[in-house]
């Protein structure tokens, strides 16, 4: 996770049983932002929306959001997710991170409410800002580490 320096984007994703969410970073694996809602279809051509996505945005890396319980268990939702997320790795053949999003949609959805925002799934918004929350915590959490590795502190 303290690897060298970036030298393209990240692509966060929530994944749903209907949707994927996407957000990317910036190049500097700073800031993350919202950029679409996939509507699923056939398994192909979901491959081929994010290969577009990966190619557009010069995606070096994924981040996928692993649903738990707030107690850290499992469920079908977690298992399903793991299930995409290691087609996606295999099928895009860019490496794939796991990241919790257990507070990501309840996050997103008070965000979008409190920006006055409507019928949030309807239109997508909901999925984009869980992947950016996602992501973004990804990123926090990366620099986070890099920052206490420098200082020679080790995480237990």
């Amino acid at each position: 996770m303290t690897d060298s320096a970036p030298e393209g984007r990240v692509l966060g994703l929530d994944i749903g049983d209907a949707t994927f969410g996407v957000a990317v970073s910036d190049l500097t694996w700073l800031i993350a932002s919202a950029v679409t809602t996939l509507r699923r279809k056939a398994w192909e051509t979901d491959v081929a929306a994010l290969r577009a996505l990966v190619t557009e945005h010069e995606v070096v890396r994924l981040v996928v959001g692993i649903p738990r319980k707030l107690d850290g268990r499992e469920t079908e939702q977690t298992r399903k997710t793991e299930r995409v997320a290691a087609a996606l790795e295999k099928a895009l053949g860019l490496p794939v991170e796991r990241a919790d999003e257990t507070w990501s949609t309840a996050s997103a959805k008070r965000t979008l409410l409190e920006a006055g925002a409507r019928n949030q799934k309807r239109s997508g918004a909901l999925d984009q800002v869980a992947a950016t929350y996602i992501l973004q915590g990804w990123l926090d959490h990366r620099r986070g580490a890099a920052a206490r590795a420098a200082m020679g502190i080790t995480d237990a």
